[in-house]
């Protein structure tokens, strides 16, 4: 069952605080609440959420899939690499853009999780994401590798 859609949420109707929200809190509830409270830094949860909300999403190409990550200030996203069934993806100015670095963590499983979705909505495929640059790892940018199957 779905209780809500995507175009459901675009209905906002917050007359005094408008429809933004500081970056702050939703590092505080990915970061803190997911990354530190749940096990696994919460990868499962992030990956399941991310996933769902990818496959919500209004598009029918990559190039949708990309101008929506950038509208809703997830990211700025580049195809830097297109094979047949491969892209390699680097997302500019990600939330986790000015983080401190702690090496050896990539913290953007969400995003990643959230063009895996699009990507399999798109292609009516199994899609894999991995993340293989982070800013909060210390890379100039986050980075995705990502298979169809």
């Amino acid at each position: 069952m779905e209780l809500f859609t995507y175009d459901d949420l675009k209905k906002i109707d917050r007359p005094s605080l408008g429809k933004m929200i500081p970056l702050e809190l939703f590092r505080s509830v990915r970061l803190i609440g997911m990354y530190q409270g749940l096990p696994m830094n919460g990868k499962n949860t992030t990956m399941a959420v991310g996933r769902k909300i990818g496959q919500s999403l209004p598009v029918k190409t990559i190039e949708e899939a990309l101008a929506i990550f950038k509208d809703l200030k997830i990211g700025i996203p580049t195809i830097l690499d297109a094979k047949e069934n491969e892209f390699h993806i680097k997302i500019d100015d990600c939330f986790c853009k000015g983080l401190p670095v702690h090496e050896g963590n990539m913290t953007c499983d969400l995003e990643g999780a959230i063009l895996e979705g699009a990507f399999s909505l798109i292609y009516d495929k199994k899609v894999i994401v991995r993340e293989v640059k982070c800013n909060v790892n210390g890379d100039e940018h986050c980075e995705y590798i990502i298979k169809l199957i």
